[in-house]
């Protein structure tokens, strides 16, 4: 066995036996780590509470020889205490960490998921702005490979912006009118896209909840359930879309 330690984001727990846990984190040098910890839910545990979803961590570890780690040390970084306080914000967050779970893959280290995670929760600690999630949905497929095409029509071309009306999950991007299929888009859905995956994320993160929030917020998860071929099951039980 090799000892470990890394710092990660807990993304979900499993009760094993009477008194022990089966915690998944996302983590900066490790990728998505399945471990043991052993008597956390006794009342006697040190740190039972410090692995509960959402929580930023350092850890000490053994890695083991099967698909199973063992968690021997634990420290807090941060609770992102305003998330687990405000359920509208913990919907959020946990939506967040399910597309982390799936997308993450076991002991591949993916350091930029990681971090996109940590920035995500922590923008959402700090604003329970409308557009902090679909953001994250949106970056993540970037990440993937998966970005959608805004800047003209993927089936002829058309770049005219009062020409691109719909977005098509199958095509991956913008339609034009004479192409059209899929969803309808509006033209300041369009542009609230492009400034998402376009550097403007500051920018974003201020908006206000309004009919182009939710546009882009609905048309990022289903890209998302679209690439991961599954339904995100925290998304449609926190009505986020």
């Amino acid at each position: 066995m090799t000892q470990f330690r890394d710092r990660g984001v807990v993304l979900r727990t499993i009760r094993l036996g009477e008194a022990d846990r089966i915690v998944t984190l996302m983590t900066e040098h490790h990728g998505k780590v399945r471990a043991v910890a052993k008597g956390v839910r006794r009342t006697t545990s040190k740190f039972g509470s410090r692995l509960e979803p959402l929580s930023h961590v350092a850890l000490l570890g053994w890695q083991g020889r099967g698909d199973l780690d063992t968690i021997n040390q634990v420290e807090v970084i941060d609770t992102f205490r305003p998330v687990r306080e405000d359920l509208d914000r913990m919907s959020a967050g946990l939506s967040m960490l399910e597309v982390v779970d799936q997308v993450g893959q076991e002991r591949l280290a993916n350091p930029q998921l990681y971090l996109m995670v940590v920035g995500a929760i922590a923008a959402l600690a700090e604003r329970n702005s409308p557009m902090v999630v679909p953001a994250f949905f949106l970056k993540v497929l970037a990440l993937e490979g998966s970005a959608p095409m805004l800047d003209g029509c993927v089936s002829c071309g058309q770049d005219d912006v009062l020409e691109l009306v719909a977005f098509d999950f199958v095509e991956g991007g913008v339609l034009c009118r004479a192409c059209r299929r899929g969803r309808p888009l509006s033209a300041d859905g369009l542009a609230l896209l492009r400034r998402t995956l376009g550097g403007g994320l500051a920018g974003v993160l201020a908006e206000v909840r309004s009919p182009a929030t939710d546009e882009v917020t609905a048309l990022a998860t289903e890209a998302m359930e679209a690439h991961l071929d599954r339904r995100l099951r925290s998304v449609r039980a926190g009505h986020v879309s």
